[in-house]
This record gives C-alpha cells, structure tokens and sequence, in this order.
C-alpha cells in the first residue's frame, strides 16, 4: 500500500465533514466530499470515526448529572495543577 500524503484538499474535506454529516452543505459540496472519499482511505477513516463519534454523543442522555465541584476539591485540583506546572519548569518541560 502506497503511502498517504495530507493534502491540501485532504484538509479541506477535514474541515467540512461535521457540516457533511448533519447534512448541511449543498448537493454539489457533498458530491465533491463523496469523490475524494471513495479513494482516499484516511479520509474514509477519519470519516467513519467521526460518524460514529457524533452518533454516539447524539445517543448520550446521562440519566443524572454530578454536582458541581465543591470549594474544597476545586482548590485541590487548582494546588496539583500548579504542583505540576511547577516541576514542569524546574525540569525544563
């Protein structure tokens, strides 16, 4: 299998997939969409991923949602996260 450069036009699909699948754009873009899809494999790919992807979140109804933080653990969270930013630039990362 020959490999695959992102092109151009490989991003341009990208960015139009989400309006693709809710059906948003005109017949001509979808038609375009479609031709470079059935021979572009990463396309295709990354198509059927984000497909699944918003199908699956179309199909999410939590049944409760969780409460908010309390201030307690949000100032734990904020301590940690400046703990690790910290040795983040004592190490140099």
């Amino acid at each position: 299998m020959a490999m695959h450069r992102h092109d151009e036009r490989c991003k341009e699909i990208f960015s139009l997939l989400s309006e693709y699948l809710n059906l948003e754009l005109p017949p001509e873009s979808c038609a375009q969409i479609e031709a470079h899809l059935a021979d572009c494999s990463p396309c295709i790919e990354f198509n059927e991923s984000l497909r699944k992807t918003v199908e699956l979140c179309r199909r999410y109804r939590p049944s409760e949602l969780p409460e908010p933080l309390g201030h307690a653990a949000r100032n734990q969270l904020l301590d940690a996260y400046q703990t690790m930013i910290a040795g983040r630039k004592e190490s140099g990362v």
